[in-house]
């Protein structure tokens, strides 16, 4: 199964609740980039086949599963199998590659033990195990997303051609989103609103990349070689850009 990327087209924080921050976004899947996720025959120790990846998000979505009353169809199957997965997204890219590895495991692990979980139940197992999951077991092509995740509404989006710039630097989501909780100035509530209601390829007509993603700031003042042209937007809080294809 590939496990798909996602771009933020835009990011606006218009809320504190505790420790988290509240958000208005446009998710919309880009299918340019993905990893590769599957159940194959086991061949080695765990439950990822050579796994570097010992805090892969996928860990915590098996245990959700487990709790919803599947442990012992799970522990079968994992006696004889494994997940492999193929890393293409690079983590701390602002890309959800973990959140998408997890999502990708729900449906696979789903439909390969005949668990039939509707969709409707994965998408609320999702809310607990990471902010962007639900959207990824969504499957939305695009998508508003608020609340502080959870929250997934479907969007009829104009979705543009656009190229993505990856980089080597790993960004921390928590450090970024400290930094910004640190330098609150205040919220554009109205702006999140309008952004919500427009298409994709209209916003990034329309609007500077400062404005549409309130984390670019906070990043490029923790991660001061991450540079952004004009022509550039950030996508979450990682390191990754985008911009129009030509």
């Amino acid at each position: 199964m590939r496990s798909f990327a996602k771009i933020n087209v835009f990011l606006k924080i218009v809320g504190f609740r505790n420790n988290y921050h509240e958000i208005k976004s446009r998710f919309i899947l880009y299918k340019g980039l993905y990893d590769e996720i599957d159940l194959v025959s086991r061949v080695s120790d765990g439950l990822i086949i050579d796994n570097p990846f010992s805090d892969n998000i996928i860990f915590k979505a098996y245990n959700k599963i487990a709790n919803l009353g599947f442990a012992s169809e799970l522990d079968e199957y994992f006696k004889d199998n494994q997940v492999k997965l193929i890393k293409n997204i690079p983590s701390g890219g602002g890309l959800g590659g973990g959140s998408s590895n997890a999502a990708a495991f729900l449906h696979l692990v789903n439909d390969r033990l005949n668990l039939n979980i509707s969709k409707e139940k994965l998408i609320q197992i999702a809310h607990n195990i990471g902010a962007d999951v639900a959207f990824f077991v969504s499957r939305f092509d695009a998508a508003n997303v608020s609340g502080i995740g959870e929250i997934v509404e479907a969007f009829d989006d104009d979705i543009p051609n656009l190229d993505i710039v990856t980089s080597p630097i790993f960004c921390s989501t928590p450090k970024v989103f400290a930094r910004y909780r640190a330098e609150f100035k205040g919220f554009d509530i109205d702006l999140a609103n309008k952004l919500c209601q427009m298409k994709s390829k209209e916003i990034l007509n329309s609007y500077e990349n400062i404005r549409l993603n309130d984390l670019l700031k906070p990043c490029q003042e923790i991660y001061s070689n991450l540079s952004v042209a004009s022509d550039e937007f950030l996508s979450g809080s990682g390191s990754s850009k985008f911009k129009l294809k030509i």
